[in-house]
């Protein structure tokens, strides 16, 4: 019976990254195309906003679930949401450092190509390893610290004669892109551990901790859409610009936050940036073939380089989520004798 629970547990999680990897993918391309049509832009303030919006109606749904029962669903909202104003002030934390993370994606994606974009963005694994080792007090062995090396030898490499496309006709600036990334990795490691600890911390339910941070993020991101573009929102419209196809980003958002947050859960924290290898291919493919990439030399070896750190980092198979409740038990015993 145990090893068919094991069965189960990993057939789960190869399901859940499989599935992260095919939406990083798409969100990455779909946002791109968003951002670079002729048409008037949508405000990106508003679809992170809007994504908020779904992320909470999607866990409270899987609460109600979770719970079984009308009642029970009623009482474990007010204990743990209406009943807990600290927690929810805890939660706040990652709600603002992912906000301003899925903004600066959009402002990124409008200035790089979706394959330099994926590419450039695993920054977030030695950020995410580096909050991991101050905040959760794990250590990484010498051949993680070496694909850690690697993998931003490879995105300086990526970064140093950007790969362009032909088929994009609109302004870019490469470097405010360079910019909006580097902020967004260091709230995604930042947000992603800070998250994990207070998981991880708790039995808490997984959809409960949601719903806290989505609260938060809702009241964050509208009020952040209508201090930077509040003026023109009020002229045009909150839903100025949309399409199907912002809808289908903002879609692919709500999905891939709820998915991040149940790898974060029953995985770790940094496996799952591992799946980007994967997505990274997705994405040059896609960005070849609908944008007119151009890959170069330098772009093929930096990406060749990442994927390969990325292999690396993840051959150590010792499940770091089990590391520390080993350790506890070894220093029981030995107290004990």
């Amino acid at each position: 019976m145990a090893t068919q629970r094991e069965n189960v547990s990993l057939l789960f999680k190869l399901y859940c990254l499989t599935v992260m990897t095919l939406v990083a993918a798409a969100y990455t391309i779909s946002l791109r195309y968003t951002r670079t049509t002729d048409r008037e832009l949508y405000f990106s303030t508003t679809a992170v906003c809007i994504t908020e919006v779904i992320k909470l109606f999607l866990s409270f749904g899987l609460l109600a679930k979770e719970t079984g029962s009308l009642g029970r669903f009623k009482a474990s909202l007010s204990e743990n949401v209406l009943g807990s104003p600290k927690e929810l002030m805890k939660l706040s934390v990652p709600s603002l450092v992912y906000a301003v993370q899925n903004n600066m994606a959009f402002l990124a994606l409008s200035n790089l190509d979706a394959a330099v974009y994926q590419v450039t963005y695993q920054l977030k694994i030695p950020c995410t390893a580096l909050c991991t080792v101050l905040m959760l007090n794990r250590t990484l062995s010498k051949l993680q610290w070496i694909s850690v090396f690697m993998l931003c030898g490879g995105v300086t490499l990526v970064q140093w004669k950007p790969a362009q496309a032909t088929k994009v006709m609109v302004e870019q600036n490469p470097l405010l892109g360079f910019g909006a990334i580097a902020i967004a990795v260091l709230c995604s490691g930042f947000a992603g551990v800070y998250f994990e600890k207070v998981l991880k911390s708790s039995d808490t339910s997984l959809w409960v901790r949601n719903i806290q941070m989505y609260l938060s993020g809702i009241i964050v991101t509208l009020i952040g859409a209508y201090l930077s573009e509040g003026a023109e929102i009020q002229e045009k419209g909150f839903f100025y610009g949309y399409t199907y196809y912002v809808w289908f980003v903002i879609f692919l958002a709500s999905v891939g936050g709820l998915y991040t947050s149940i790898v974060v859960k029953y995985t770790d924290n940094i496996m799952k940036g591992f799946s980007a290898a994967a997505a990274i291919v997705l994405s040059t493919i896609a960005s070849v073939i609908l944008f007119g990439l151009q890959i170069t030399l330098t772009f093929a070896l930096g990406t060749l380089l990442v994927c390969v750190s990325i292999y690396l980092y993840g051959l150590p198979r010792q499940d770091t989520t089990s590391i520390q409740q080993g350790e506890t038990a070894s220093k029981e015993r030995t107290i004990g004798v």
